[in-house]
């Protein structure tokens, strides 16, 4: 029988990972599955304990959002420790892109008696950090910005953060000349933003990439280039069905290895949570994770 090691983060989506974990816990005890429980302090404490569990040989668990799934996915990365996700975030979006259910009966199913699927990762590299891998996307550019507010939001939460924080991101920003490199071919663009993603999905359900694939071993690079406000927040709209790729304003370039610079310090972020400058590197790992799915 399967044991679990499930690394919790006790803020995610208002302290719901510790109530999205009770039921599923049970049901897996109920099934005959041992499950250990830890608390973590920070992203790189749950790095730390998901590394030791992997080690002992369990099945680790992330519980949260997107933030401690791309920390403990990224730490898993590369090894034979097989990875399961209990999405209890406010944007779930890796969650999303996996298909995972949220009902606790049948994600027990899934955790019980699925196969492990190898996924490919995201290596991110810079100048001023620190190699580290994640799971979804890299973006930079305005939405990177609006992650910032939503992020330090104390009025907000939910989609309502991303919503605010994109449309006060929106107002303040100005084009940006972008320099990106995709498997030594340079792209010179100006717009609002670059996103290397490996999923579909960021910003709370945001269908960026619909042509994103998490086992093809390519990243979808997609640019929005300059447009008006008004027709910005109209692709914004689009977004979730994936109509924005109609729009001539959209490019989406695919490749192994990514380089982004800019012509200024403009921000990125990687699944919801790095928070840097440009220039970044991101690179696909094929196939470095295995998931339950």
């Amino acid at each position: 029988m399967r044991q679990f090691t499930a690394v919790v983060n006790p803020a995610a989506g208002g302290s719901s990972g510790t109530a999205a974990l009770l039921p599923l816990a049970r049901l897996l005890r109920e099934a005959g599955a041992q499950i250990d429980t830890q608390y973590s302090r920070s992203l790189e404490h749950a790095g730390e304990l998901a590394r030791q569990a992997g080690e002992q040989g369990h099945i680790v668990l992330a519980v949260g959002g997107d933030g401690i799934a791309g920390c403990v996915g990224g730490v898993l990365s590369g090894t034979d420790t097989v990875f399961g996700l209990v999405p209890a975030g406010r944007g779930n979006d890796f969650a999303r892109a996996l298909g995972l259910p949220t009902d606790p009966a049948a994600l027990a199913e899934v955790l019980l008696h699925g196969t492990p699927k190898p996924i490919d990762t995201i290596e991110v590299e810079s100048a001023v950090h620190d190699r580290t891998t994640v799971l979804g996307s890299v973006y930079a550019g305005v939405d990177a910005v609006a992650n910032r507010h939503a992020n330090t939001s104390r009025l907000l939460r939910g989609a309502a953060s991303y919503y605010a924080g994109g449309l006060r991101a929106v107002v303040m920003w100005r084009p940006a000349a972008y320099r990106i490199t995709v498997d030594g071919v340079v792209h010179e663009r100006r717009g609002y933003t670059v996103v290397a993603a490996n999923s579909g999905f960021y910003g709370f359900g945001r269908n960026i990439a619909p042509g994103a694939r998490l086992d093809d071993g390519l990243l979808d690079v997609v640019v929005i280039q300059h447009a008006p406000r008004r027709l910005f927040f109209a692709m914004m709209n689009e977004l979730k069905t994936g109509a924005h790729l109609k729009r001539p304003q959209v490019e989406v370039l695919r490749g192994k290895e990514i380089r982004i610079e800019a012509d200024r310090d403009i921000p990125y972020g990687a699944d919801g949570e790095v928070d840097a400058t440009l220039p970044v590197t991101v690179r696909v790992q094929p196939g470095a994770l295995s998931v339950l799915c």
